[in-house]
């Protein structure tokens, strides 16, 4: 069952940024998906709402992708690690039986992320039925591991970055795509794609 991995970061130097994101969006995210259980990668910026400016959507075949050591000995930031703030790193399922997928954005698109950071499970709860009043096509998803900054994680993907009406508790945010979406069926033979 495959599982998502996603990392929200700042980045607070102007002047290293535009080579970090050609840094991340090209040769990190071909190494990321050289390794073991990596099926897809992308990253987005964030283009309304609050929240932290970058997301890395990943998608995995096994939380087990975190101890082998092709991760373990080659991960992180390196020498752009003192400009990262407000990292997290946060690992999902997707509700009931199903695998995450990948989002797949139309030309123009947007994904949109809806979180309860600092809530409790049954506030969450809560919370979720009343996002999905207004917005049904959320998919959700439970919080399984790493730094668990929210229990309860829902996307979409949006033809518009438009907000919502704010829910008290509720985080949305809208990311458009600032790499390729790259995918692998073999970790060992990995392609990027547009």
């Amino acid at each position: 069952m495959n599982v998502a991995y996603v990392v929200r970061c700042n980045f607070n130097d102007p002047a290293k940024e535009t080579a970090w994101n050609d840094w991340y969006s090209g040769p990190k995210l071909k190494q990321m998906l050289d390794k073991p259980h990596f099926l897809t990668g992308q990253r987005f910026y964030r283009s309304a709402g609050a929240g932290r400016d970058y997301l890395a959507f990943w998608t995995l075949a096994s939380a087990d992708a975190f101890t082998t050591p092709e991760y373990t000995n080659d991960w992180g930031f390196f020498e752009w690690r003192p400009y990262i703030i407000d990292w997290s790193r946060d690992l999902f399922a997707a509700e009931g039986d199903g695998s995450v997928v990948a989002p797949h954005l139309p030309e123009g698109g947007f994904i949109r992320l809806v979180s309860f950071e600092g809530l409790t499970a049954e506030q969450a709860e809560a919370k979720r039925r009343e996002v999905d009043r207004t917005h049904p096509a959320t998919i959700w998803h439970r919080s399984i591991g790493l730094d668990r900054h929210t229990e309860l994680f829902g996307v979409s993907v949006e033809t518009s970055d438009t907000l919502n009406t704010p829910i008290d508790g509720v985080i949305e945010v809208f990311y458009r795509p600032i790499s390729i979406l790259g995918i692998t069926d073999d970790p060992h033979d990995s392609k990027l794609v547009r």
